[in-house]
């Protein structure tokens, strides 16, 4: 018999329709409510249940009271055992820290849980709390308003699909994926500050679950402010960053609230502000007192170049003296996408050096999310 956990966080993505952005806070719930909103996560389960009605003697599901699972399975034909009988009207995180904490006394199979970076926040707390963070297999069913973790399927039927095939016996072989949640308040006035909480472990089905930020907010200016916050967040202290020119780079310094270059190098130290509009011979200068430097920069779009093209301060003299490995690119996922396969491209009047910083290359495409791509 499979034991599988459930967990709905009722009131998860009230706020979406509404235009609310949200559905943290007993306030924000009220407002929607007021708005004429209605609850989402029920229906959106639904899709993923739907999936292993099929399989219902095969299945115990445990759950919680109430709108938190009970209802719906057992309109559903599920067999069913409670954890908790003790649901109020209106949930709250905390419902939802006991509901998990509950089924994993149960020694469930794996937790499906139903809301949006709150609730995957929630789950994560709690199995980190239980030393099950990196044990458990989980499934999200995306039903919240901000969807930007890794945890969650593509689709509440693509999470059904997914778990009717582990049912059937598929082997289930898992990987890490990013809890992430951004500050809604923020959010509200259109400013992303996104921040990793850690990770859980789910199927490593890339046709099922999600990439981090494929159900989330995908303009690429919010993209931009994601990889600012993650830049802002992993700058080590006492160590030169030389920041390239662009829209990109201006993204961190606008994370850092200092004023930057658009077309020119600036100077970065301690997250405050050294030199602007630096050129090579300046960039030199300052190496010369041996502190461990970085450059961060971008590549340019359509043409895909990375050095010699509007950022030629960065000499190849500088680029030996800093060192490759200190190079940090950032890059949104459409750039890259706009290069049709093509390689980055590197022009520093040095042939020699072109032919070391070629091979495969980390991009920073997102908050805390690398792609490889190649230099050639």
């Amino acid at each position: 018999m499979f034991r599988l956990g459930l967990v709905i966080n009722p009131l998860a993505g009230i706020g979406g329709s509404v235009a609310l952005k949200g559905s943290d806070g007993t306030e924000t719930v009220k407002a929607a409510y007021q708005l004429g909103a209605r609850p989402r996560a029920q229906d959106r389960t639904a899709s993923a249940l739907e999936q292993i009605q099929p399989y219902r003697d095969q299945i115990k599901i445990y759950t919680a009271a109430n709108a938190m699972g009970e209802d719906l399975c057992r309109q559903m034909g599920f067999d069913v055992e409670l954890v908790s009988h003790h649901i109020p009207d209106e949930t709250s995180a905390d419902d939802t820290e006991a509901c998990v904490g509950q089924l994993l006394a149960q020694g469930i199979d794996l937790l499906l849980f139903a809301g949006g970076d709150g609730t995957a926040r929630n789950v994560f707390h709690v199995m980190q709390e239980n030393n099950q963070d990196q044990m458990l297999p989980v499934i999200g069913v995306p039903a919240g308003c901000k969807i930007h973790s890794a945890v969650y399927a593509v689709t509440p039927k693509h999470a059904g699909e997914l778990l009717a095939l582990i049912i059937k016996g598929r082997p289930l072989a898992v990987q890490e994926a990013a809890v992430m949640d951004i500050d809604e308040a923020a959010f509200r006035d259109d400013r992303v500050r996104a921040k990793l909480y850690g990770q859980l472990h789910v199927p490593a089905e890339s046709q099922y679950m999600q990439n981090m930020k494929d159900g989330g907010v995908e303009h690429e200016a919010l993209v931009l402010q994601d990889i600012a916050a993650y830049i802002n967040e992993t700058m080590d202290d006492d160590v030169l960053y030389f920041m390239g020119s662009g829209s990109t780079p201006k993204a961190i310094m606008d994370e850092l609230g200092l004023e930057s270059t658009l077309l020119g190098v600036d100077l970065v130290e301690n997250q405050q502000l050294v030199a602007s509009d630096v050129n090579e011979k300046q960039i030199l200068s300052f190496l010369k007192n041996g502190k461990p430097a970085k450059i961060i920069l971008t590549i340019i779009g359509g043409q895909g170049h990375l050095f010699g093209r509007g950022n030629q301060q960065f000499s190849s003299e500088v680029i030996r003296k800093i060192g490759k490995e200190n190079i940090i690119i950032i890059a949104t996922p459409e750039k890259l996408h706009a290069l049709n396969g093509q390689p980055v491209r590197v022009d520093t009047g040095d042939e020699k050096l072109n032919d070391e910083l070629c091979g495969m290359i980390q991009i920073i495409t997102g908050y805390d999310q690398h792609t490889l791509y190649k230099i050639g």
